[in-house]
């Protein structure tokens, strides 16, 4: 019996109007003119007898029908794309897609690779950049987090524990920071947008009170260290983002660096098992960490 479906490039274009909430922007990143996408949204709604938008003001906004269609439409998009994925993947020989942070992949991760390849160098390593405002494997092998106090992990027992993590406060060496008694006092303390709880859970679990006159916040996890370097305050990062600076003398952390027992873990996809090449690849990043973290400084 053949298949009710309507075609995929209305669908397509429908979940890009409805997440985006303009046919503008949809036809913008489909790479469409707005009255195809328009044309194509019209023919769904045709199709199905319903609408699936309304006006609102100039814009539109999604009916009630349109609101509980785009839930599957999206859902059923996002399955067809991991399947892709992993289709092309395995078409490209053994590989393993990671998704991280892209601060640590930049700092960290990427220029460590070299020494994963030495040891498989028939296996290839694709990244995909999460973001703290919502970390998702993105159909991704392993997903690399450390931040579990803000973004936890929805099934713990999958996680894979790789390392300890040390957060510590920093800023330029000439920034002023007045210490005592267990109290830091600056100008302004740096702040993730998108990770609002880390300081106070930075200072619940250590014992240190960072007072500021000011909060400054930035998008992106790199930003808050460039602008540490600048010395626009005392920003909260991962030690192994900056052991670069900090052994450049460039970044100073005044309250010292604070150990949080298994932060660091891998979560592999929760709808296939861990394959040779992604078992591999953990085995290698733990045997890394833990031999840089044997000569990093208590």
């Amino acid at each position: 019996m053949p298949r009710n479906l309507p075609p995929l490039s209305a669908l397509r274009a429908f979940e890009a109007a409805a997440r985006l909430g303009s046919v503008t922007r949809a036809a913008e990143e489909l790479g469409r003119t707005h009255g195809a996408v328009s044309r194509q949204v019209r023919a769904l709604q045709d199709h199905a007898g319903v609408a699936l938008f309304e006006k609102a003001g100039t814009g539109l906004r999604l009916t009630p029908g349109g609101e509980a269609f785009r839930g599957v439409v999206a859902g059923a998009l996002d399955e067809i794309e991991r399947g892709y994925r992993r289709l092309r993947d395995a078409g490209r020989g053994p590989n393993v897609h990671l998704a991280c942070g892209a601060t640590f992949a930049m700092r960290w991760l990427v220029p460590r690779l070299a020494g994963f390849y030495r040891e498989r160098p028939t296996v290839q390593v694709r990244l995909t950049m999460t973001s703290a405002r919502e970390v998702r494997d993105e159909g991704a092998d392993l997903t690399l987090t450390w931040d579990r106090l803000d973004h936890p992990v929805r099934d713990e027992a999958r996680a894979i524990h790789l390392g300890d993590v040390a957060f510590g406060a920093v800023c330029a060496p000439a920034y002023p920071a007045a210490l005592a008694a267990g109290c830091c006092r600056v100008a302004t303390r740096i702040g993730h947008e998108y990770t609002p709880g880390s300081w106070p859970t930075w200072e619940a679990r250590t014992g240190w009170e960072v007072r500021a006159d000011r909060d400054l916040t930035f998008p992106h996890t790199g930003l808050c260290i460039e602008a540490a370097l600048s010395g626009l305050g005392l920003a909260l990062v991962e030690r192994r983002l900056v052991r670069e600076e900090l052994a450049a003398g460039r970044l100073v952390a005044p309250c010292g660096f604070h150990r949080f027992a298994g932060g660091f873990a891998a979560v592999p996809a929760a709808e296939r098992g861990l394959a040779p090449a992604a078992a591999a690849f953990v085995d290698w990043l733990r045997r890394t960490l833990a031999q840089e973290d044997a000569g990093a400084p208590a």
